[in-house]
């Protein structure tokens, strides 16, 4: 089986300064992958990357077959984005911001899917209501089925229980468990039990440059915690 990720020699440079630096791994379908690193390491600019929101200075992404630098449109059909910004219209309802979404991927049977949505992140009740009136929590849960309306095979996120109360972890938990089936994750996070919870695969990061790639079972928790202590220690570049 193809890898479902394959990243080869990634590198992004902010003038004179590598944010992310020579980074290769390749991940295998229905992985999930925590990205780890002290501030500074580069986890958010490499999932920049991948979601082909920044282009690479050098190196190749392929994601789904695809290549980002040749077909990065096509690649967007295939990833779904969960970021600090929910990327939401607060004069919309929830409902039209998925809609709009929904019509935008071409998915077949909109108003169903943004239904079904709202329902699996316990917002159908508020469907009609300004997405100015909600919560942080409740914004971001609308962001994650924003993020899963065109059913991707790829899902990126970026801190993705910042915000969320505990009532809205647990959604979020029991959502992704639901549709973690033949997707592949990619997940930038400081909380290492909830990372590590989830996580097939775990990639370290620090000063731009991989610590360490490789599957969780590779590692004992107590081997993790030393590396990474150590790898804060490194600082920002």
């Amino acid at each position: 089986m193809n890898p479902a990720i394959t990243v080869e020699h990634l590198t992004k440079s902010f003038g004179g300064r590598k944010a992310v630096d020579n980074v290769s791994f390749a991940l295998p379908q229905g992985a999930f992958l925590s990205v780890f690193g002290p501030n500074g390491a580069g986890k958010t600019t490499l999932l920049r990357m991948l979601a082909t929101l920044a282009r690479p200075t050098e190196g190749t992404v392929t994601l789904a077959g695809i290549n980002l630098k040749e077909e990065p449109e096509r690649a967007r059909e295939a990833i779904g984005l969960i970021s600090h910004n929910p990327m939401l219209y607060p004069d919309l309802t929830a409902e039209e911001n998925l809609l709009l979404y929904a019509k935008l991927y071409g998915v077949r049977d909109p108003q169903r899917r943004v239904i079904e949505l709202l329902d699996a992140v316990g917002l159908k009740h508020r469907r009609l209501d300004r997405v100015r009136t909600f919560s942080r929590g409740m914004t971001q849960r609308v962001s994650i089925a924003r993020a899963l309306v065109n059913d991707p095979s790829v899902v990126l996120l970026d801190e993705p229980y910042s915000g969320l109360d505990p009532h809205a972890m647990r959604i979020f938990d029991e959502l992704i468990a639901s549709v973690r089936a033949d997707r592949t994750f990619v997940m930038v996070s400081h909380d290492l039990d909830k990372g590590l919870a989830l996580a097939s695969h775990v990639l370290v990061l620090a000063r731009g440059r991989v610590v360490h790639f490789g599957e969780k079972d590779q590692m004992s928790p107590d081997e993790f915690a030393d590396l990474y202590r150590t790898t804060v220690g490194m600082g920002v570049s």
